[in-house]
């Protein structure tokens, strides 16, 4: 019984929310979860990962997304040009991961004005305060079977299928993007009509040339000697 109990326990702290990272879109820290000194250490390097990530983020940026990195996975989302993150096993339902940022997210820019948040002479972490809130729902979300965990995953409203998925490498080190796929699209679709634009030009000049209608040689000699002419 005590090793099933026991069992159960490491399982439960083996599927949750590790750390979480809040910050403005052009990479200042606003708040962060206090973690312990285990945690610290465990996530260091994830933890790197993150501020690596926020450096890439921008507008044009995915609203929300999951970055899979070893046996973690982050998940972002963007609210008024704050990125909420987290840091989670990579078993963690991704459906409670996104309801718990959402949630953070919602309270974040609630009790704090956005000319506040966003303000130009504003100091990293000035938001420290804000953990309190943010171990509060963390242990709401610790455990994905609770029953009230169990409804957020029935949601059928929260549907996190079609939420971009990448891994760190690619993002990091192979030069993949965090952008908004419409947005790339755009211009994927600008691109082609200006290579569609040149090619028509360009066959219409070599079409023109195949029929000869171009400048004839005796054309440009009068234009020569007309030029002699005027000279004298």
């Amino acid at each position: 019984m005590y090793n099933r109990t026991l069992h159960n326990k490491r399982k439960r702290l083996e599927t949750m929310v590790k750390s979480t990272q809040i910050a403005r879109l052009d990479g200042l820290m606003l708040a962060a979860s206090v973690d312990d000194e285990q945690v610290e250490t465990e996530l260091a390097e994830v933890k790197s990962q993150a501020k690596m990530i926020f450096r890439r983020l921008n507008r044009n940026s995915e609203q929300q997304a999951s970055i899979e990195s070893g046996q973690y996975t982050l998940h972002y989302i963007i609210k008024d040009s704050v990125c909420f993150l987290c840091i989670c096993d990579r078993s963690y339902p991704r459906k409670l991961a996104f309801t718990y940022l959402s949630d953070l997210a919602q309270e974040f820019t609630t009790i704090y004005p956005s000319q506040q948040y966003l303000s130009a002479t504003l100091r990293p972490y000035a938001f420290v305060e804000f953990d309190t809130y943010i171990q509060r729902t963390k242990k709401v979300y610790q455990d994905s079977r609770a029953s009230a965990n169990l409804d957020k995953l029935n949601d059928e409203l929260k549907d996190v299928t079609k939420v971009m998925t990448k891994n760190i490498e690619d993002l990091l080190y192979r030069g993949d993007s965090l952008e908004r796929m419409g947005e790339m699209s755009g211009r994927l679709r600008e691109d082609s009509k200006k290579y569609r634009r040149a090619a028509v030009r360009i066959n219409w000049e070599l079409m023109l040339k195949q029929v000869g209608f171009c400048s004839p040689p005796w054309h440009a000699e009068m234009r020569d000697t007309t030029n002699d002419t005027s000279v004298r």
